[in-house]
């Protein structure tokens, strides 16, 4: 792990001991701190109190007696309305910090020989992609690369730095609000649309928590901006004009006088004084659909910057093995591809994997998110029927209604069972993007957050590789690897 410093000898709250909230108080013990540990599940408490820490009602505790206040991410700051431990700490002139900002005021503090690379990645969508894409390239390329935050490990649990260390941090909107020292040497912004806007007071809010990423940022630093949407080229155009640092924009439709792009699947360089055709991304086949070139672009961008060769980063690139739950394939069953994009929790994530196919019986619903799928309307003619699960069942079916085939399965077992029996049925071969043809694609992709049924999206795509699997042990199977 890596021990948290400038806290020695003082108290410090931690509330909400999921993944993070335990990682960073075991982090913070480790410097010295004296963790105050609460939570409101007896569960978490529970286990907490396993390891030994000192466990305290924090509506109880002496607040003047406590140098700062530790946030698990998913505990509201601000928006619908500030958590309790908030007021508290707030009315008790506390400071409330999250587990990046331990982590990089840790960084901030270590001798020049021991201070790491540092890589933030944050977007609305394909951030954790890309933080395992850049992980892969580095690590093919013989560097030793750490790859947590909002994905796999919890910043604070990987390994201890070193001076030649680089960390790859998949960073959220829901973190970034809890830091202020950061300063990567390479920051992506992948793009922004609408999400988390009741968390954040609205869309400016959103865009102003991811806009922290790059707020550190000086010369020597590279920002990596995709300028697909009206919001990431704002960003792009303004901290150019303020010219601190190295602007390298990317895009996955448009050539740009310079940058990184893909135009029709082929990776290009511009940053230079000539342009270089570096990848053919159709032969990545863990990189399918526009979507992931602009992941791709920003990967690339990345690793250049630390200076990766154009060749390792291209080998890296074709040889990426793909990411669970973001568009993974889990199983073969006669002719019928199944593939788990559990990932894809709102409108524009779906998007995506939608996009990649043109014909596909898609498995959609969970907990809606604001707007639900209507954005998605122009997609509505690639389905070749929709399985609808949760809360959001009897919704998208109105969204649907006279435009798509549709069911009402309830849960995703019987949805995926129900949307095989009809690929087997339509016998339609219907995969393209490079990825081999002739198969008829049941595609989980929900569209929706997964909170009504499953603890997370992790869980909702594993519930859907066992039901796969389930078909798979069924007699008579044709089953393929």
């Amino acid at each position: 792990m890596i021990p948290v410093r400038g806290f020695e000898g003082k108290r410090v709250a931690v509330f909400g001991l999921g993944r993070t909230g335990l990682t960073a108080a075991r982090a913070l013990k480790a410097g010295g701190a004296e963790p105050v540990l609460w939570d409101e599940k007896p569960a978490a408490r529970q286990a907490a109190a396993a390891e030994g820490f000192e466990l305290a009602d924090l509506r109880q505790v002496d607040w003047s007696s406590l140098a700062a206040l530790m946030l698990s991410p998913g505990v509201p700051l601000t928006h619908p309305q500030p958590h309790w431990t908030v007021e508290l700490a707030r009315a008790a002139g506390v400071e409330i910090l999250g587990d990046i900002e331990l982590f990089a005021r840790t960084v901030n503090a270590a001798p020049e020989y021991k201070r790491p690379k540092v890589i933030a990645i944050t977007g609305t969508n394909g951030k954790s992609t890309t933080t395992a894409l850049v992980g892969h390239m580095l690590t093919a390329a013989g560097r030793d690369a750490r790859i947590g935050g909002n994905i796999g490990y919890g910043v604070l649990g990987l390994d201890d730095m070193h001076g030649g260390a680089v960390y790859v941090l998949e960073v959220s909107s829901y973190q970034l609000d809890l830091t202020s020292s950061l300063k990567p040497d390479v920051a992506i912004l992948l793009n922004i649309s609408p999400d988390h806007l009741d968390r954040h007071g609205g869309m400016e809010g959103y865009i102003a928590a991811k806009r922290r990423i790059l707020l550190n940022q000086g010369k020597g630093d590279t920002a990596v901006i995709g300028v697909d949407d009206p919001w990431g080229q704002r960003i792009c155009t303004e901290i150019t004009a303020a010219n601190r640092r190295t602007i390298c924009p990317i895009s996955a439709g448009r050539s740009m006088g310079r940058g990184v792009y893909a135009l029709s699947g082929v990776l290009y360089d511009a940053t230079g004084d000539r342009v270089l055709e570096v990848a053919d991304l159709l032969r990545a086949r863990s990189l399918p659909g526009r979507h992931n070139w602009q992941n791709a672009a920003a990967a690339y961008a990345a690793v250049r910057a630390l200076g990766l060769s154009v060749e390792d980063a291209a080998t890296g690139l074709v040889t990426f093995p793909g990411l669970a739950h973001r568009m993974e394939t889990v199983g073969h069953i006669d002719g019928v591809r199944f593939v788990n994009d559990s990932k894809a929790t709102n409108a524009d994530a779906a998007r995506q994997a939608m996009s990649a196919y043109p014909r596909f019986h898609w498995i959609a619903g969970g907990r809606a998110k604001e707007g639900g799928i209507d954005s998605l309307e122009d997609l509505f003619p690639r389905i070749a029927k929709a399985y609808l699960i949760g809360e959001a069942a009897k919704d998208f079916a109105a969204a649907l209604d006279g435009k798509a085939p549709y069911a009402i399965c309830g849960d995703l077992a019987t949805a995926t069972a129900t949307a095989f029996a009809d690929a087997q049925a339509t016998g339609t071969g219907t995969s393209n993007g490079g990825n081999g043809g002739g198969e008829a694609i049941v595609l989980l992709s929900p569209a929706c957050a997964s909170f009504d049924q499953f603890s997370d999206f992790e869980a909702r795509g594993e519930a859907f590789r066992a039901a796969v699997t389930d078909l798979m042990r069924q007699p008579a199977r044709g089953v393929n690897a």
